[in-house]
């Protein structure tokens, strides 16, 4: 029961950081995509993609050639880990934040600074509450993509790291259905709410959408 719960609680702190982490970075790739259009934000958006396009492995064995290489003491830690989560899942949150940003009118920003505002109270007070449920909607798929990572995290954590994946691919691989079974069950229930989040932000979506087609 303790290897469980731990390898739950690895699970959720990995998501949950990993999540952060993404949006973040997420967020000035799709404001310069949207707020300020030009072949040089367009490429940055695009570069983005890229990584989707490659599988976890290679991700991971690149990042483990350039940390051996040149920062040796970063290799199996886990920022290490969270910069691979990033890469690997930037596009999923990019894509989320960047449809909550054209959503967005530019029109409530200028009125803001009509009224005296200025570029980071607008973005706190009017931007980030309007665009809220899409980068909750980027955390949400970005957290479920990490609690059931295996290659990256396999390949990069630290040594005796366990998550709900790991140790759910290891009784399996063992053929100990039984052993895996909790593991399996704990990753559809974390998985929840989540999805319930996912879904709520579609719902709320649909009206927008058929007001802007």
């Amino acid at each position: 029961m303790g290897d469980l719960l731990a390898a739950a609680g690895t699970s959720l702190g990995l998501g949950a950081a990993g999540a952060a982490l993404t949006v973040v970075l997420a967020l000035p790739v799709a404001w310069l995509a949207i707020r300020y259009r030009s072949l040089a934000s367009t490429a940055v958006e695009r570069s983005t993609y890229v990584a989707n396009a490659l599988p976890g492995i290679v991700v991971a064995l690149a990042l483990v050639t350039v940390s051996i290489r040149v920062v040796a003491p970063a290799y199996q830690t886990f920022g290490l880990l969270l910069v691979a989560y990033a890469i690997m899942f930037l596009p999923r949150a990019v894509v989320s934040v960047r449809a909550a940003l054209e959503q967005a009118p530019v029109v409530l920003d200028d009125v803001a600074h009509s009224l005296g505002a200025g570029p980071i109270a607008t973005a706190r007070r009017v931007t980030l509450p309007v665009i809220a449920p899409g980068i909750g909607a980027g955390a949400a798929l970005v957290f479920l993509a990490v609690s059931t990572e295996l290659t990256a995290t396999l390949m990069l954590s630290p040594i005796d790291t366990s998550t709900l994946a790991t140790e759910f691919w290891s009784a399996s691989s063992s053929v100990a259905y039984g052993a895996a079974a909790p593991y399996a069950l704990l990753l559809v229930l974390i998985s929840v709410p989540a999805t319930i989040l996912l879904g709520r932000h579609a719902t709320l979506a649909t009206p927008v959408e058929r007001m802007n087609p």
